[in-house]
Order: C-alpha cells, then sequence, then structure tokens
C-alpha cells in the first residue's frame, strides 16, 4: 500500500496576477539556509546599529537586485536586505497610466534573479521556491519597510539567545 505524501503548502495567492502593478514583500533564502551572503555584527559603540558585511556572493546578490530595474522597465526595488541565509525585498511592479508595463510576473523576476546570482558564483546559492506578501496598503508597505531595516537587529538578539 503506497503512503499518501504530505501536501506541499501553496506558495501563492490563487487565481492572483503577479505580474500586475503592487508592491512585493518576498523573502528568499539560501539552499540548506547557508550562512554564505553576509555576516552581521555589532556596531563600534553602544546604541549603534549592527553593520551588514556582504561576502563575495552577498556582494553579487546586492549588484543583481540593483541591475533588476534596468532589466525589466517598470520595476523597481524600493528596499533590501542581504542577510547571511536569506534576503528580504520590496519589489515595486509599476504600469503607465494604471496600465500594467510588459513586465513579468514576480515568480518569473525571481527565478531570472536567482539564475544570474547563481550562475556569477559559480555555485548553488537558492534554496527552492520563495516566500512572497502582496503589500496591501501603506502601513502594509511602511510595516515591511521597518521589518527589513530592523532584521540585522533582530538577527544579532536571536544569536545571542542561541548562546
Amino acid at each position: 500500500m503506497e503512503q499518501e505524501r504530505p501536501q506541499r503548502k501553496q506558495n501563492r495567492l490563487p487565481n492572483y496576477d503577479y505580474a500586475q502593478n503592487g508592491v512585493y514583500f518576498l523573502t528568499i533564502c539560501t539552499k540548506e539556509k547557508a550562512r554564505i551572503l553576509s555576516s552581521i555584527t555589532v556596531g563600534a559603540a553602544i546604541g549603534r546599529p549592527p553593520v551588514v558585511f556582504l561576502s563575495p556572493i552577498g556582494k553579487i546578490v546586492e549588484q543583481a537586485l540593483q541591475e533588476l530595474p534596468a532589466h525589466y522597465p517598470g520595476v523597481s526595488v524600493d528596499r533590501y536586505i542581504v542577510m547571511p541565509n536569506h534576503v528580504h525585498v520590496l519589489l515595486c511592479l509599476t504600469g503607465d497610466g494604471g496600465r500594467p508595463m510588459s513586465v513579468p510576473a514576480v515568480q518569473q523576476i525571481v527565478n531570472q534573479f536567482k539564475g544570474v546570482v547563481t550562475k556569477r558564483a559559480g555555485r548553488p546559492v537558492w534554496q527552492k521556491g520563495f516566500y512572497d506578501h502582496v503589500v496591501r496598503d501603506d502601513y502594509d508597505y511602511q510595516t515591511r519597510w521597518a521589518y527589513i531595516d530592523d532584521n540585522p537587529r533582530r538577527w544579532l538578539e536571536k544569536q545571542e539567545n542561541m548562546i
């Protein structure tokens, strides 16, 4: 008798057009959560914010993120953070006069981004899939922006609590 496999959770919203204008909060994780993108240290003085130091692969990731608008007119990267084992991105798809421009869907953009990073790094970098959240309003946008900005501090706190 064949054992039933667990159902994989659906990553995308059903019936949602991920090529339409909007802002998307994305989280993309490294393969096996390997800490290969950056390191985070405490700032030089008390009360200083954490400092993120990008590894060579992290620099490739940052460059690829910054290049997205040049490859996809109508796409902007509003905010991002390259963490040790993941990346958070606020990705904005815009249109002309309310009409969507010719931009690919978020999944295609992410897949191309992941492919470019992997090729430039010369090794597998990413786990399969990614997390997305459709930003619904200005409050949601500001919340996601703050989450990105605060992520290095939370990372350090989590590391300290593990010791």
